[in-house]
């Protein structure tokens, strides 16, 4: 059963389309009904996150890709919140690292992706809205890989898979400029490139709890993995 399971991260400083990309990403999986409204900003749950469109807490969402289930954390990005970003690593087996292709990895991406990268986690690179006039995909993929090495990257680390995207859309490119039209590049990277999670589903059953979380239906929640 773990085989069918992925548990990923997302890593990426604000404003880069991190939340735009996980709403996208549920459109188009079909976890809303067709008479579901869909609220903008899923993983900013929190009101002052959905005010200021940054992450403090680090949530999750889930979502399937055909036979797979796929798991999301989201990552606060700041060291303030470093405390919550190693809790959210240890969720997971793998990183989507989301970069705007304008902008390049700034500081709140460097931070975690250190984090990830010393924990030995497999990246996936998602270079971000490459619609705009000013995008420079060739340039700042080189700047992530200087940034990799810098920050000590394995050779595997090293030798990540690339999909560029525009989240806006809902569209998601192999290479810059073929023809199509959804996410499914970036679902088969995170399948093909993201291990399944360690564990024997005949083994007693622990959980390693993230956070906790109280719904007015299902009273005290422990969110955490098994």
């Amino acid at each position: 059963m773990s085989q069918n399971i992925r548990n990923i991260a997302i890593i990426a400083h604000v404003d880069h389309g991190k939340t735009t990309l996980v709403d996208a990403m549920l459109r188009q999986s079909g976890i809303f009904r067709a008479n579901e409204a869909l609220v903008e900003r899923v993983m900013d749950s929190n009101d002052l996150e959905r005010e200021r469109g940054i992450t403090i807490l680090a949530k999750n969402t889930a979502l399937f890709f055909h036979d797979t289930k796929i798991n999301i954390v989201d990552t606060p990005g700041h060291s303030d919140f470093g405390g919550e970003v190693e809790r959210a690593l240890r969720m997971v087996d793998g990183v989507v690292v989301l970069v705007d292709a304008s902008e390049g990895p700034l500081p709140q991406t460097r931070y975690v992706l250190q984090k990830a990268l010393a924990a030995k986690l497999p990246p996936v690179i998602v270079l971000n809205k490459i619609d705009r006039s000013d995008a420079r995909a060739k340039e700042v993929l080189d700047e992530i890989y200087d940034l990799f090495i810098d920050l000590d990257a394995t050779e595997d680390q090293l030798d990540f898979p690339v999909i560029y995207t525009n989240a806006r859309d809902g569209v998601a490119h192999r290479t810059a400029g073929d023809d199509s039209k959804d996410l499914l590049p970036l679902f088969e990277a995170i399948v093909k490139h993201i291990p399944a999670p360690p564990g024997d589903p005949e083994g007693v059953l622990q959980i390693q709890v993230m956070n906790l979380d109280y719904s007015e239906f299902l009273g005290r929640i422990a969110i955490g993995r098994v």
